[in-house]
């Protein structure tokens, strides 16, 4: 009798704690994101003396300098680059930056564009990794900032600079 009541209370212990837990929900197959370049980074016009120095843009679009930079609200409007990302709900997506880009200059020169750590908020909007945490269609907007350095007025003559590099969104 002793050892039938041990059994039930066991029993009876178990049944209580059958309870289903819950993990992170697996996106569906096949894992489909799309990326898309909704505006490229511009650091819009400055004025820089024999010194140089750096602009640098925020994710946010907010623009500063180091140095013997002076900014100017005259052409371009400063913004950093804008991604669209849209995929299944539950999908983790990494970012992977190169450390640096170089641009050209339309008269000479060369500017070098340093972007640091994606998991910084002062590069990325949203860190990197992250979850997309919506329905499909939702978009997510990627934000990439950036810092210019820029050497004296006789090796960065004035003029246009451009160039491009590569952002990887790894998909998981």
């Amino acid at each position: 009798m002793k050892y039938w009541l041990i059994i039930m209370i066991i029993l009876g212990f178990a049944t209580s704690f059958n309870q289903k837990l819950k993990g992170q929900e697996k996106p569906p197959k096949p894992i489909k994101v799309t990326v898309n370049l909704a505006q490229g980074i511009e650091f819009g016009s400055f004025v820089h003396g024999e010194s140089g120095g750096t602009v640098s843009i925020t994710p946010a679009g907010v623009r500063s300098a180091t140095g013997n930079i002076i900014l100017i609200n005259q052409g371009a409007s400063p913004s950093p680059a804008i991604f669209l990302v849209e995929g299944n709900k539950g999908t983790l997506i990494t970012i992977t930056l190169p450390a640096s880009a170089t641009l050209t200059g339309s008269n000479g020169g060369s500017l070098l564009l340093n972007f640091g750590n994606p998991n910084s908020p002062d590069i990325t909007s949203c860190g990197s990794p992250f979850i997309l945490t919506a329905e499909s269609p939702f978009t997510l907007e990627v934000r990439i900032g950036g810092t210019l350095t820029i050497g004296s007025s006789i090796a960065n003559p004035p003029g246009t600079y451009g160039g491009n590099f590569a952002v990887t969104f790894n998909q998981q």
